[in-house]
């Protein structure tokens, strides 16, 4: 690499890298208040909903690890510059898609085309910046996932709103298309030429394969299941899933025994605490995604709210995201691993209190003053944990595994909100009940309003709790991770 380092053309283009992220990461969570409207525009069923959002993050998180190694080859520019292109125009064909199952094709890709380009962004920050401004780059980077990850409900309610509620939903994918022309010619104007290439050059493409099939064959029926009545195939595909899993996993240890190149290398389990915080990840991001599925679905098909108001509920999760993730860095070098456990306990009795508001107050009482208090304790914790998280895992590996372990870690994250949303949704679903609202229907639209919240509100408690329940188990985890991490971070490219 023969290019000079500029601060300012350095900042310039951290820009354009955070703005690729920032799209990734708003797509988790922005289509969560458009499914209701969903279901009335294009017909989409209960099933076709979890695809919709699970897609997504599932496609995205299998192509981190293959995308890193690729830009290991070829450079991370092309990578990052291809995936930027294939993200954006499928974020087009996602906002002209004409019924659910285009819909569910387009997100997938759109996924792929994320999980392409995102490995790059840690690539290059580690090659634009030094000693503590590559710290702060990646405390950037890291408070930008959890906010615009949090600021995606009201980002995608005041879409809506603005284009109403028939085409509006279109309007939410239609956004990433100025954002990503803007990515795509600040890459090609800033970002250099390449990044070394690391010594490891093999790709483990049966490993990929089979880990993708086995991860499938779980979800498809936890999203299929319940709609399906869970007959014997659901039961089948999930025994086979876990099966395709544990072939996956003799596979790797084979390809380490060969010194073959390895898609999730064994040696990395061989330390406790990187087990454990691995778990804590999957964990984490399961409770923590689902919770807006579940908000935006119970808030408007249930209560009646519009788009906007669905947003403005979860905008105080937002509020406090902002605030927890701008103090995480100092937090992080005061406290310590006290900065993951302030955030996975203020997330779990976000959580909890949610659930018991959920529980106790009456659906028509029910407003977004009354879950303000618990989502901005939940949003704070996140705000803590997310930027943080990454460096205080891969602390538990030696410094020349830190690459391979920031790739298994965003893999296992981005898959655990994959899961989280197929279970939730599988719970929310099956525990809902809505035969008391055609009983109802000759009394009138208000009685009709009623019986909906009621069977809503039933169905959403279930659903809180495994979210709750996910929260605190994340906080038990959290005890798993060193106290401390090196003061300057090691030498990490985010999801490589």
């Amino acid at each position: 690499m023969t290019e000079t380092k500029s601060p300012i053309r350095s900042r310039v283009a951290l820009v354009a890298l955070i703005l690729g992220a920032a799209m990734m990461m708003l797509d988790v969570t922005i289509v969560n208040v458009a499914l209701p409207t969903l279901r009335e525009s294009i017909g989409a069923d209960e099933s076709t909903l979890a695809w919709i959002v699970s897609g997504y993050s599932l496609a995205g998180g299998l192509t981190l690890i293959p995308a890193g190694r690729l830009g290991d080859r070829i450079g991370h520019k092309p990578v990052f510059v291809t995936g930027i292109i294939i993200f954006t125009l499928a974020s087009l064909w996602c906002g002209l898609a004409v019924d659910g199952t285009q819909l569910v094709i387009a997100r997938v890709v759109q996924g792929l085309g994320g999980g392409l380009f995102f490995p790059a962004i840690g690539a290059f920050i580690q090659l634009l910046f030094d000693g503590r401004a590559r710290g702060r780059a990646f405390a950037v980077l890291g408070a930008s996932i959890g906010v615009f990850t949090a600021l995606g409900p009201l980002v995608g309610g005041l879409i809506i709103q603005a284009f109403g509620d028939e085409d509006g939903w279109r309007w939410i994918f239609f956004v990433n298309l100025p954002i990503g022309v803007l990515a795509l010619v600040g890459a090609l104007v800033l970002l250099p030429r390449g990044v070394e290439a690391r010594a490891e050059r093999g790709f483990d493409g049966f490993g990929l394969a089979l880990v993708a099939a086995g991860l499938v064959a779980i979800l498809v029926p936890l999203i299929q299941g319940e709609e399906a009545g869970w007959p014997w195939w659901t039961w089948a595909s999930m025994v086979a899933g876990i099966l395709l899993l544990v072939c996956f996993g003799w596979w790797e240890v084979g390809r380490a025994r060969r010194e073959r190149t390895q898609m999730v290398p064994p040696r990395l389990f061989s330390h406790a605490s990187f087990t454990g915080g691995v778990i804590l990840g999957f964990v984490y991001f399961a409770s923590f995604t689902s919770i807006f599925f579940v908000i935006a679905l119970y808030w408007q098909s249930g209560l009646g709210f519009s788009a906007l108001e669905s947003g403005l509920a979860v905008l105080p999760f937002s509020i406090g995201a902002v605030v927890g993730a701008a103090l995480s860095e100092r937090l992080s070098r005061r406290l310590g691993r006290g900065v993951l456990v302030l955030g996975t306990a203020s997330v779990a009795i976000g959580f909890l209190a949610l659930w018991l508001v959920v529980l106790l107050v009456d659906p028509s009482a029910m407003t977004m003053w009354i879950i303000l208090l618990p989502l901005i304790v939940a949003g704070f914790g996140n705000g803590c944990f997310i930027a943080p998280n990454i460096q205080f895992i891969v602390a538990t590996v030696e410094r020349h595994e830190a690459g391979a372990a920031q790739g298994v870690i965003n893999t296992i994250q981005r898959v655990g909100a994959a899961a989280g949303v197929a279970i939730v949704a599988a719970i929310f679903f099956g525990a809902l009940d809505t035969s008391a609202v055609a009983e109802v229907a000759p009394q009138g639209q208000d009685a009709v309003q009623a019986a909906l919240a009621a069977a809503f509100t039933a169905s959403a408690r279930w659903a809180l709790l495994a979210s709750a329940i996910g929260a605190v188990l994340a906080f038990c985890l959290v005890w798993t991770l060193p106290k401390r991490v090196a003061e300057r971070p090691t030498d990490i490219v985010t999801g490589g």
